[in-house]
């Protein structure tokens, strides 16, 4: 048996290939959307994908479940569980065969490989985990596909229908299932069976996800924050235990979840990208037919950029800020990337497409040429020249609890375009946005600017107000 992790460090999240050597055959679980890692590591180990799946209807980033199985031939496979407002849209059955809709106990098989899906509620109602049989060495099951059900360490979020989907208070019945899931179908299993999780460190899907990127059973059942809960028979516990302290959920979570129920678009080939001079550049800003996207740190970016220009400093996080800045549901003006290559703008609209951005159609490699401006800054110590300014700490909530400036609002630079109306009204007066270091306050500043907002950014943001000698930070 072939099993191999894909492991993406800009959304924390892991997708899966399982292969049968002996049958050339291969099963990927919860696919991104840029295709190209699966179908190399195929070629690599002379596999043909013939079957897709996913663990449940992802709010972080857009699948490529169709993606693969369009490109691949491969057969769709979906969860059929959580009843009806959680059914897969009609466009998974768009494919040389539909999708297959699986109930709990469905066994996808690959010569002696066998994947079951097991009916997990709790982060989601129709989560499924899959259970991994390798046949030529067991009858057993070795390994669990947990999704965003069991994470090394944690758990998956109840919430985050309440938080991103339009959801009315469904994290109790929500926390309630999964308390039922992990004694039902995970605490009865053997403590050799390998944890494999959707996501890691860094992912808003839970609240302290380790950086480890695999558990077993045994070690959940003895060390995770939720086993004595479970032990004890603590329903009550759990539920307030799991609904604390959960981040923040970003906005475009929303437009994810619907997305990829419905049935993401799918890509195909992507068009070459142009390369901008800096004249036809200027006349695309000038007609505002076009929007720069800065890749630079937020330093050079507060030398001067584009006006109205979006920050989306580098490649590694591009699909995490891009995200926060540019929602395809309202803005359709195309986007072209500040880069330092063709190679690294392609690299980066992959990035994008992960979170359904579609809209990259160029690169341009300079500046130099183009009318620059410089973003508004305030230094620390000159921050009562803005004192009617809202104050807003663009962190998450755990970072606000743990220290903000006094007077300071908190709104999570995920958040910032899709509330708008916690912010004064446009020309009203200037909002002070700070984080910690910089960097998101940066991103979040961008895209308030080109919303229309009189922005002007904390420079050192937090780290450097409270450097200062006397400054008391607010804990909350």
């Amino acid at each position: 048996m072939l099993l191999e992790r894909i492991y993406d460090e800009d959304l924390a999240q892991a997708s899966y290939l399982i292969g049968c050597q002996a049958r050339g055959e291969a099963l990927v679980v919860d696919a991104r959307r840029d295709i190209d890692v699966y179908l190399d590591l195929a070629e690599r180990h002379g596999m043909r994908i013939v079957a897709v799946t996913e663990t449940h209807i992802h709010a972080d980033y857009l699948s490529g479940t169709r993606e693969l199985a369009a490109a691949t031939g491969a057969q769709i496979h979906v969860s059929d569980e959580g009843g009806p407002d959680w059914t897969y849209g009609p466009a998974f059955d768009d494919g040389d065969e539909p999708a297959v809709r699986m109930k709990h106990g469905h066994r996808i098989a690959l010569g002696n490989i066998t994947a079951e899906a097991v009916h997990t509620p709790g982060h989601t109602p129709e989560h499924l985990s899959f259970l991994i049989t390798d046949g030529a060495q067991s009858d057993e099951p070795g390994f669990m596909l947990t999704g965003d059900f069991v994470f090394v360490g944690d758990l998956g979020r109840p919430d985050l229908l309440d938080e991103a989907a339009g959801g009315v208070d469904t994290r109790f019945q929500g926390a309630k299932d999964l308390f039922a899931s992990l004694r039902d179908r995970f605490l009865t299993l053997p403590d050799y069976v390998q944890v494999l999780p959707a996501h890691g460190s860094g992912s808003a899907c839970g609240k302290a996800l380790g950086s480890i990127p695999t558990s077993t059973v045994g070690y959940e059942r003895n060390f995770s924050w939720w086993a004595p809960h479970l032990a004890a028979d603590d329903e009550a516990g759990f539920v307030d235990a799991l609904l604390s302290g959960q981040p923040d959920a970003h906005a475009y979570f929303g437009r994810m979840k619907t997305q990829n129920r419905i049935g993401p678009a799918i890509i195909g080939e992507a068009p070459e990208l142009t390369e901008y001079t800096t004249e036809r550049f200027a006349a695309e800003l000038a007609a505002d037919r076009a929007i720069l996207v800065d890749t630079r740190h937020h330093r050079d970016v507060h030398e001067g950029t584009v006006p109205r220009s979006l920050n989306i400093p580098g490649i590694a996080k591009a699909a995490s800020y891009g995200a926060w800045v540019y929602d395809p549901e309202t803005e359709q003006r195309p986007l072209v990337l500040l880069s330092g290559s063709r190679v690294e703008a392609e690299i980066m609209r992959d990035h994008l497409a992960r979170v359904g951005i579609d809209a990259v159609h160029g690169f341009i490699t300079s500046l130099d040429g183009l009318e620059l401006a410089q973003p508004k800054l305030v230094q620390p110590d000159a921050l009562d020249r803005f004192e009617r300014a809202l104050l807003v700490d663009v962190r998450n909530t755990s970072e606000y609890a743990a220290g903000h400036l006094p007077g300071a609002a908190q709104l999570s630079g995920g958040r910032v375009l899709w509330h708008q109306d916690r912010l004064p009204a446009k020309g009203a007066g200037p909002i002070v946005a700070y984080c910690q270091s910089g960097v998101r306050g940066s991103v979040a500043a961008s895209a308030l600017r080109r919303a229309g907002y009189d922005v002007v950014e904390l420079d050192g943001s937090y780290l450097g107000w409270t450097a200062i000698p006397g400054n008391e930070p607010v804990v909350a």
